[in-house]
């Protein structure tokens, strides 16, 4: 497989060199070449396949030839190596959870992936590569463990001060060895306009590889398509038109998606579900794309205000805006509105969600109203107990803390502060 930068002023590469390098040298996001469908055998059969060959036959032409078959069959099985079950609340409406990883977050899956891939790649290299990753929430600590004493590479995450949940911080900021964290006295698009920048600076560059461990990178990205392949296995033989609502900040999850879609995945339609941060929202009602300043809400993970995958799905569909619209719908939702959800949803289900999953299920919601023979799937992206102040305040009843979270609740937090791009270029190059 070779990859192409959206910005089309780079040369084409490898899936180890996009990975290795994250972002395109003319500042564009990586996108394969070529996508080839799946044959319809595939997905009449998926009932007698595992998760690991699903996902296995899903992600080979991607990564091919740069990692050998029984490489990427163990990395795929070191990766799933916990449950993705599907809880039907109703006839129309089920989650999935993707939160029973080690950091509890469905960036679990795309962090343990691609930092064995790095990790292979780089095995027999004497160069340490550094991973400068930005997290609204919970990338910092899926990226923080997936990628915990992995040779040859250094993590540094830059996370806002203040805006991500005391949990989330602990997970990315307690861990040690190969782990950096930097407090970044900003919003979360300040820290990911920081990352991107450093990709850019040739000063920094020339010293020393950098490479990103955000949805931006393929690696990080392309493997949450499991996810809905997963989905499918359980709800097919009981329902013909499944839709997926997905909680959206930096687009990546619905983006791939897309793609398990364009592999032949009979998937009838995308619901974005967005918070305050409605850039896609807004666009699919105006045409109009203006990326603005995010806003802080109780659903952080998805508190951006210029979701970089965005420009994949626009090349998923060919900037084709009709064609997008027909697949994917967007609504948004506020605060108040997230904690009515969340309440509706404990009482009437028993089930606690957490407030990302709340904005998820308002999308389906949204969306049934004028289509009532769906079933709709919302994505229940991290667990509960990651927002304790927010989901006991609604719902009130004490949420009993994992031992994942409970392992991390008493460590001591260590963060550098910084405060701009000159602040993180001068921690990187000490």
């Amino acid at each position: 497989m070779t990859y192409f930068s959206l910005n089309k002023q780079a040369p084409d590469t490898t899936f180890k060199d996009a990975v290795i390098k994250g972002l395109a040298p003319d500042k564009g996001l990586y996108f394969p070449k070529h996508i080839t469908a799946l044959p319809k055998s595939f997905f009449e059969n998926i009932d007698d396949l595992s998760y690991t060959e699903i996902a296995f036959e899903a992600i080979r032409q991607f990564v091919s030839p740069d990692i050998p078959e029984a490489i990427l069959k163990d990395i795929i099985q070191d990766t799933l190596n916990f449950n993705f079950p599907v809880v039907e609340l109703d006839k129309n409406i089920s989650t999935l959870e993707l939160f029973h990883g080690p950091t509890m977050a469905f960036k679990d899956v795309g962090a343990r992936f691609m930092a064995r891939c790095l990790g292979y790649f780089n095995a027999n290299n004497t160069n340490e590569v550094t991973v400068l990753v930005a997290t609204s929430g919970d990338t910092g600590g899926a990226v923080a463990n997936g990628f915990l004493g992995v040779k040859g590479v250094n993590v540094v995450i830059l996370y806002p001060s203040g805006k991500v949940s005391d949990i989330q911080e602990k997970q990315l900021t307690t861990l040690g060895q190969n782990i950096t964290a930097l407090e970044v006295d900003g919003v979360f698009d300040d820290c990911q306009d920081m990352v991107k920048r450093a990709f850019l600076d040739e000063e920094l560059t020339n010293k020393m590889q950098l490479t990103s461990a955000n949805s931006i990178n393929v690696a990080r990205w392309l493997p949450q398509l499991f996810y809905f392949m997963f989905a499918y296995k359980q709800l097919h033989n009981s329902y013909d038109d499944i839709v997926f609502s997905i909680p959206s900040g930096n687009f990546g999850n619905i983006c791939a998606g897309m793609m398990a879609q364009q592999l032949g995945l009979p998937i009838k339609h995308f619901v974005a579900s967005n918070n305050a941060n409605n850039v896609v929202t807004t666009y699919l009602n105006t045409e109009t794309y203006k990326p603005k300043p995010s806003v802080q809400t109780i659903s952080n993970a998805m508190d951006v205000g210029n979701p970089s995958n965005f420009i994949r799905i626009q090349e998923i569909y060919k900037n084709d805006f009709s064609k997008l619209k027909e697949n994917l719908s967007s609504f948004s939702f506020t605060d108040d509105a997230t904690r009515l959800a969340l309440k509706e949803i404990y009482e009437t289900y028993n089930y606690i969600a957490d407030p990302h999953g709340a904005v998820g299920y308002l999308g389906c919601k949204s969306y049934l109203k004028n289509h009532p023979d769906a079933h709709c799937v919302f994505l229940e992206t991290a667990h509960p107990t990651k927002f304790l102040d927010v989901v006991e305040d609604v719902i009130k009843t004490t949420v009993d803390l994992p031992p994942q979270i409970k392992a991390i609740m008493h460590k001591e937090k260590v963060a550098t502060s910084i405060s701009n791009y000159t602040d993180l270029k001068e921690f990187l190059l000490k």
